[in-house]
Formats: structure tokens, sequence, C-alpha cells
């Protein structure tokens, strides 16, 4: 009984680890997103948004 118990126990634990990293992730990727959408409210953009519509020169032009 005490093997079982064991293995149980570390799916359990396993899983639960799992769980708490996933939820961690998602929190952190909707805090981001929070971020970038502030931060674009405020008027600074990304550099990968338009390469295009940026207005510094490229150097080696």
């Amino acid at each position: 009984m005490s093997h079982a118990f064991y293995v149980i126990g570390s799916y359990a634990l396993t899983a639960g680890i799992c769980l708490v990293l996933t939820v961690w992730i998602y929190l952190d990727g909707r805090a981001r997103q929070a971020e970038l959408k502030t931060l674009e409210s405020q008027g600074i953009r990304r550099r990968s948004a338009s390469a295009s519509s940026s207005s510094v020169q490229d150097p080696s032009a």
C-alpha cells in the first residue's frame, strides 16, 4: 500500500506544480498585455509593430 501512496502522491504533486505554472504563465501574459496596452496608449510603440513608419533612420543606408 505504501508504494501506491508514493506513486499517487508523486503524480498529484507533479500535476499541482504543472497547474500552478500554467496559471502563473497565463496571469503573467495578461499582465504583459496590459503593460503593452498602457505603453501604446501613451504613444510608445513596439519596434516590430511597423518598420516603415519608424522615424529612426537606417544606419546602413
